[in-house]
């Protein structure tokens, strides 16, 4: 279990209302990073509008997409570990083919 999910409460237990239930310090984790994906970001445009050498802003775009996919893990992970894992304890395995839809999204290029 990484850090970020060790103190984390989740409840999923009411799928109905289709909630993510984060602690403060996995929000505050993932808030962080999307921040640097913000600023990376405006710094490719700023490399576009200065019309720099197309493999350096296709290095910065890579490391970018890296940093998303790193957002992604963290939440596909506390995803399986307590909303996933609790309603297959409920016995609902519906929950499965939801996953497997969404772990075919991540995988898309």
């Amino acid at each position: 279990m990484t850090e970020e999910h060790k103190s984390e409460e989740s409840s999923c237990d009411d799928h109905s209302e289709r909630k993510s239930h984060h602690s403060d310090k996995v929000k505050k984790n993932l808030v962080t990073r999307l921040n640097r994906i913000e600023g990376q970001i405006r710094g490719i445009k700023g490399l576009i509008e200065k019309d720099t050498y197309c493999d350096d802003v296709i290095t910065q775009i890579s490391a970018t997409q890296s940093a998303l996919n790193s957002v992604a893990t963290i939440l596909l992970e506390g995803h399986m570990k307590h909303c996933v894992a609790g309603r297959i304890q409920q016995g609902d395995e519906e929950i499965l083919d939801e996953v497997l839809i969404t772990i075919q999204k991540l995988m898309k290029k």
